[in-house]
């Protein structure tokens, strides 16, 4: 098999949610949710072999209900939250709603049975793990009525698996988790306010500024809070044309922030100056659903979209490596006092690396991998998993 070839793992169920395990392991591990109106919904736990290319999976079951949003604790390996949708009897009289009932979306924090937590577990091809999968334990429940419906999870960079924020509806709402899980209660909150029914679509916990700071999508605006205060600290209004569907903060520029969204765009803005991005990606023919830059290598990013193509770019300019090597923020903006520089040494081209064309359906997700940072999953809603590899070729350039 090729060096840089895909591999391809069929969940054999619809599916959007994917995050990579966080907390600090060696093992390559990602983490699917369904989404089935007929069948228990379940939490695939994919690992992989990079040096003979084999893909094993777990399989537990998430019977709470379909899964929309999932995320890894960055502490806990063992530890994961879920965004899903429950039915909800109605309190309106019998004779009012006949049979209907109401869809809300919760969240919670499961735990695994120990044994699936070191990757030692079945091949895909045991009967037994397939037809008998175990459940998820519940910890505990990450949602209040008054809230609405919580649209995702976010658990605090780096952090000791204590701390997380839910988006429900208008509302931010920051949580602390006693160590072991089990409860959660709300430390503080802040409400999206203005005209008509305004709701988070989705945010990203900033993992600079010792993680005070969290952006936030809700129509077409992006937002910066405070979360010290819980006050808004920016607002981009007019972000995208259409929906702001996704999020990330550069790891290695604190100022720098991607966004991508239903205009078929990827922006990227310096959150100091919102008036214009600075610099726009116009690759995708349909909606892009999200973006992620690489966790070590920042002029690596990649989208996924509707159009179900992923695309791995090379945003060098506006990397921390713009010259090839480590670029402080505050060396770039001493303008003309700066002469460390040779003037006639322009910074590295954009690119696009590669355009990877293996889905059928739409691009839901893309993850880079927490512990290869040359490996990358994205997941398409026909439940069709592909890993890949960043070319061997950039790498080693990269590299060297």
């Amino acid at each position: 098999m090729e060096d840089d070839a895909p591999v391809i793992y069929g969940l054999e169920f619809q599916a959007r949610a994917l995050t990579s395990q966080t907390a600090e392991s060696d093992a390559i591990r990602f983490l699917v949710g369904t989404q089935s109106l007929k069948f228990d919904n379940q939490i695939h736990i994919i690992d992989f072999d990079d040096e003979n290319n084999i893909i094993s999976k777990s399989v537990l079951l998430h019977q709470a209900g379909e899964i929309w949003h999932i995320s890894a604790s960055p502490a806990d390996k063992a530890v994961l939250s879920t965004c899903y949708n429950k039915s909800e009897a109605s309190t309106l009289p019998f004779h009012v709603t006949r049979h209907l009932s109401r869809v809300v979306t919760c969240g919670a924090v499961w735990r695994m049975p120990p044994e699936w937590e070191s990757g030692s577990h079945e091949s895909p091809d045991d009967p037994h793990n397939s037809h008998n999968p175990q459940n998820l334990e519940l910890l505990c429940h990450l949602d209040n009525s008054a809230h609405g419906n919580t649209s995702s999870v976010l658990w605090e960079p780096m952090g000791d698996g204590t701390r997380v924020i839910s988006l429900a509806d208008n509302h931010a709402l920051l949580w602390d988790l006693t160590e072991s899980s089990t409860q959660a209660t709300i430390s503080s909150s802040a409400t999206l306010e203005g005209k008509g029914q305004l709701k988070f679509t989705s945010g990203k916990w900033s993992p600079h500024h010792n993680c005070t700071q969290l952006a936030t999508a809700n129509d077409t605006a992006i937002r910066g809070w405070d979360l010290r205060t819980m006050s808004q600290i920016y607002c981009i209004e007019n972000a995208h044309g259409q929906l702001v569907r996704d999020l990330d903060f550069n790891p290695n520029k604190q100022y720098y922030l991607a966004s991508c969204g239903d205009d078929c765009k990827v922006k990227f803005w310096d959150v100091r100056n919102i008036n214009e991005p600075v610099k726009n990606l116009e690759e995708h023919s349909h909606w892009v659903w999200s973006v992620r830059y690489n966790h070590s290598h920042d002029q690596l990013v990649l989208t996924g979209s509707s159009d179900s193509r992923v695309i791995l770019s090379n945003m060098v300019s506006i990397s921390s490596e713009p010259f090839g090597h480590l670029v402080d923020d505050d060396d770039l903006s001493d303008g003309e006092d700066n002469h460390q520089y040779d003037k006639s040494k322009e910074p590295l081209q954009d690119s696009i690396i590669s355009t990877y064309e293996e889905h059928e359906d739409s691009v839901y997700a893309v993850e880079w991998s927490s512990a290869d940072p040359w490996l990358f999953a994205s997941l398409s809603y026909d439940g069709r998993l592909v890993i890949n590899r960043v070319p061997r070729a950039l790498k080693y350039h990269i590299l060297l």
